[in-house]
């Protein structure tokens, strides 16, 4: 269907890579994986047309649609939320509009023999077959079905995007893309702002979608039900494998494994034939022998092993120290903006050790929750901070509130105190954070890398309960298994707000869902609140259907 040949891309006279080709077919779904920087989004950029290689061609069908979702976007804020997605049949209402203006033309003229004429008539003829060539659409009909889907509310269709966050934004731009059916979906890190039910229904979404689709995603469980297939960026070039995610994983292991085999050896084979030349250069009945395998080595092609990040990231919480039974008890809490109740008659109990998911809708109150714990904002009810209490706190926008214009080793040595201040650098060092890093600005930090110098600041000080809204987000996958570890190993209490699935998977043992101005408890881990919901689902449907 599509096809990429030769692509090669350079920056500055650095190869990113080279001689890139492969073809993506109908019904591929390919997760497009390789550490940072590999070039993972500028492939993605240059398949989607926004940007060109240095050489190379994308191949495509003259009708083919391929859409772009990227990481950050900007939609036109003149418009209502339901005419922005809307904006996704613009295409089709001009091409309704050009016919009724050829049409018009046609009946006003009298030169009926004329060549301009019949050259209009050619043109009513081929847009009128390929406007009745697309699929009759309800357009207002789709436009809800989407925006639905994707967690928007009929009270929000009305609403102009300009009062509405980035990854709000971020949907309104999908929903556009999904109305287009396009052949092929390019996906960059679509789910970093997405609830867990939105997630789900993209999932199905695309997993019954007749679109070709690539995406980068940090979301191992995302990415492991929508794909059937992987490639991966490395040392510039390519690996294509026909299998989901998790599969390439235990592929990749076992290619590495063979090519170091065959790096050790290749390896031996050299030394020993070095030794072999430096003892014998000087004898004269061994020359031929010397000079055969001098130019043996030099015509050699050198075994290369994949890069692997062998980066540490050894991540430990301090000991907890001592709390009392009941570090949160809430009764009959309430929270109200103006007007708009986000919710009411909360009460729970979080004991000690307990590790607690906070999941719901986008804007149902789960970070206005944590606000609540933080004494952040007023509320009705009361809350009570159990005895010895002492809270950690990551808070969803935590690594944009770093100060720009500090050092990562300042931003560090200005918060620590006592003991730790003379272990600043191996602690930034166990972040992955090398020498060479300790000066830079935290202007130019990756958001994976502002994400990881907050965290450190959480390390600081021992706490007994940690509050995280939002940790993973910007954080890769290796990253996100050593903080997983890490929270696995934390003796405290855990309060985690988050919509990653494979993240909360065996970390937390209840969940406190947030919906429709309640908060519900839930005893069990990630994977049976998810089958019961799916199962409550079915049951509203079936409620729906006999009415």
């Amino acid at each position: 269907m599509i096809t990429v040949d030769g692509l090669k891309v350079e920056f500055g006279g650095t190869t990113l890579f080279k001689d890139i080709t492969f073809s993506i077919n109908e019904k591929d779904r390919i997760a497009l994986m390789g550490k940072n920087g590999a070039g993972k989004s500028t492939l993605l950029k240059i398949i989607g047309g926004v940007r060109q290689a240095t050489r190379g061609k994308i191949s495509a069908p003259k009708d083919a649609v391929i859409a772009y979702l990227p990481q950050h976007l900007l939609t036109e804020d003149t418009r209502t939320v339901f005419q922005e997605a809307a904006q996704a049949f613009a295409q089709i209402h001009q091409m309704e509009k050009e016919i009724e203006e050829l049409n018009r033309q046609l009946t006003e003229r009298t030169d009926y023999e004329s060549d301009s004429y019949f050259t209009l008539i050619e043109e009513v003829s081929a847009l009128s077959e390929k406007l009745y060539s697309i699929e009759e659409i309800n357009f207002d009909a789709e436009v809800e079905k989407i925006l639905f889907g994707l967690g928007f509310s009929r009270d929000d269709f009305g609403r102009p995007t300009s009062e509405f966050s980035g990854g709000w934004r971020m949907r309104i731009e999908l929903a556009k893309i999904l109305l287009q059916k396009p052949d092929l979906i390019l996906l960059d890190e679509p789910t970093n702002h997405m609830d867990i039910e939105s997630v789900q229904w993209f999932e199905d979404y695309l997993i019954n979608s007749s679109s070709a689709v690539m995406v980068i995603s940090h979301d191992r469980a995302f990415v492991d039900n929508i794909t059937n297939r992987t490639i991966e960026i490395t040392l510039g070039r390519i690996y294509d494998y026909k299998v989901k995610y998790s599969a390439y994983v235990q592929l990749r292991k076992e290619r590495r494994e063979q090519q170091q085999k065959q790096f050790d050896e290749q390896k031996k084979f050299i030394a020993d034939n070095q030794d072999f030349i430096d003892r014998f250069k000087g004898t004269y009945s061994k020359t031929n022998q010397v000079q055969s395998r001098v130019r043996m080595l030099e015509k050699m092609v050198a075994v290369e092993v994949d890069e692997e990040d062998t980066s540490a990231l050894r991540l430990r919480f301090p000991p907890s120290p001592r709390a009392g039974s009941y570090p949160v008890i809430a009764e009959d809490l309430a929270k109200r903006y103006g007007d708009h109740l986000v919710f009411s008659k909360a009460s729970y109990i979080i004991e000690r050790g307990q590790r607690v998911a906070f999941v719901g809708k986008n804007g149902e109150g789960k970070s206005t929750m944590v606000k609540c714990l933080m004494g952040q904002v007023e509320f009705e009810g009361k809350l009570t901070i159990g005895h010895n209490t002492q809270i950690g706190y990551f808070a969803q926008n935590e690594a944009s509130l770093l100060d720009e214009e500090n050092t990562v080793f300042n931003t560090i040595d200005d918060v620590a105190k006592g003991d730790i201040r003379t272990k600043i650098k191996d602690l930034l060092g166990a972040f992955m954070f090398g020498d060479e890093s300790w000066n830079k600005k935290v202007k130019v930090l990756s958001g994976g890398e502002r994400t990881r110098l907050a965290m450190i600041k959480l390390l600081l000080e021992p706490v007994n309960l940690l509050i995280l809204d939002e940790p993973t987000n910007h954080l890769d996958m290796r990253t996100k298994d050593i903080l997983k570890s890490a929270l696995m190993a934390y003796d405290g209490t855990l309060i985690v707000v988050s919509h990653d699935r494979d993240f909360l998977d065996g970390l937390v043992n209840k969940v406190f869902e947030f919906g429709q101005q309640k908060v519900r408890e839930h005893i069990g881990d990630i994977n049976s609140f998810l089958s019961r919901k799916k199962l409550d689902n079915l049951k509203e449907i079936e409620r729906s259907v006999k009415k």
